[in-house]
């Protein structure tokens, strides 16, 4: 479905809305989200960097490629059950598209791993200003 014209003139009639505009940035970098265990397993063995927060676990390895930016998520059983992990994950997984485009660099993997009882309870503004803490510290920044 495509999104309403505006008018040419610049005026739009009591009702009318102007076309939807996409807010992404288009020179961003591509974020990708990770799915094979071999792809986790590298980001966790080294010369793989890891930085602790208290609002997550992250995990960065360059790839030594061109490629896009590569994400993946992850909570153990120690965050609670199903609802809890899933939870914790939409949470990263948010914060994560927020922050890696700009803190993030292209050709590296990271790794987001959920905390018990943190990373569901802790307040948006300050998991985001732990994912960048972080990102800072794994590129040495």
């Amino acid at each position: 479905m495509t999104p309403p014209e505006a008018p040419n003139d610049g005026n739009a009639a009591r009702g009318d809305t102007p076309p939807a505009v996409s807010v992404c940035a288009s020179d961003a970098p591509k974020l990708e989200v990770m799915a094979k265990r071999r792809d986790f397993l590298a980001c966790a063995r080294p010369p793989a960097r890891k930085q602790g927060t208290k609002g997550m676990m992250v995990q960065g390895r360059n790839r030594q490629n061109d490629g896009g930016i590569r994400m993946g998520f992850t909570c153990s059983k120690k965050v609670g059950n199903a609802v809890a992990r899933n939870r914790a994950k939409r949470r990263l997984r948010e914060a994560a598209r927020m922050i890696l485009p700009a803190h993030g660099r292209p050709g590296w993997d990271y790794v987001l791993i959920g905390r018990a009882a943190e990373t569901a309870q802790r307040p948006f503004e300050e998991l985001k200003r732990d994912l960048i803490y972080a990102l800072k510290k794994i590129h040495g920044q």
